[in-house]
């Protein structure tokens, strides 16, 4: 990681959803054990699901069915687990809640001038329902959600779209996640990126990652950047 001189000067501001935003991952887990009780597997633990978390609701999908993180199940398999997937987590959606701070750093950001968006690898038939369903969606501009775009996190392009609404260099937005896709790409599209360390790294503490700060919660983001 570079040396990194504070305050970095940016224009606006993407933040990440699950385990940035939003505590959703016991609605995860959940919802992977509700399918994998009704295809007769045995549950896992919720804390084994929470290091699954991160890819986007496939991914969970997959690991929750074979055991690892990158196995691939067979096709036919997964193409029936994933609608069951999907009818329990609609069912659990709305039971995910803002973590401390969050809102309040969202109104902070708003009130400094700063324009926002969120940028999720979850589906977009989730995503909306849920910003809408925890009093979120009002604070940003923009969403990206996992399906918006030919390419998500890590890919770069996410970034890139988000800079190009706002109509600012990607170098003067800065991206507030949580895991190591936050990261990558950030660092792919050469912008800033500051991570919270509570959220879902794959079980993996944030401060492995090359990134520019390690922020307490979304307010911490506020006295390491000014906004041009």
């Amino acid at each position: 990681m570079q040396p990194v001189h504070f305050p970095i000067s940016v224009s606006a501001i993407v933040i990440d959803l699950d385990g940035t935003l939003l505590d959703s991952a016991p609605q995860l887990a959940e919802a992977a054990n509700r399918m994998l009780r009704e295809m007769d597997y045995a549950p896992v633990s919720q804390e084994l699901l929470a290091s699954y978390i991160g890819n986007g609701i496939g991914w969970l999908v997959k690991r929750a069915l074979t055991g690892e993180m990158h196995a691939t199940p067979d096709a036919a398999l997964y193409e029936h687990a994933m609608p069951i997937f999907q009818k329990h987590y609609s069912e659990l959606l709305l039971g995910s809640k803002p973590y401390d701070g969050a809102i309040e750093g969202l109104e902070a950001m708003r009130a400094a001038g700063f324009r926002l968006g969120c940028i999720t690898n979850k589906s977009s038939r989730f995503t909306g329902p849920l910003l809408d369903g925890t009093g979120l969606a009002k604070y940003f501009e923009i969403v990206v959600s996992g399906d918006t775009l030919p390419e998500k996190k890590p890919h770069p392009l996410p970034l890139q779209y988000a800079a190009k609404f706002f109509g600012v260099p990607v170098e003067k937005l800065l991206l507030i996640g949580d895991s190591l896709n936050d990261t990558l790409a950030a660092r792919a599209a050469g912008c800033p990126v500051f991570c919270v360390p509570y959220g879902y790294n794959r079980g993996e503490p944030v401060e492995t990652l090359d990134m520019d700060a390690v922020i307490s919660n979304i307010s911490a983001a506020l006295p390491l950047i000014n906004r041009v």
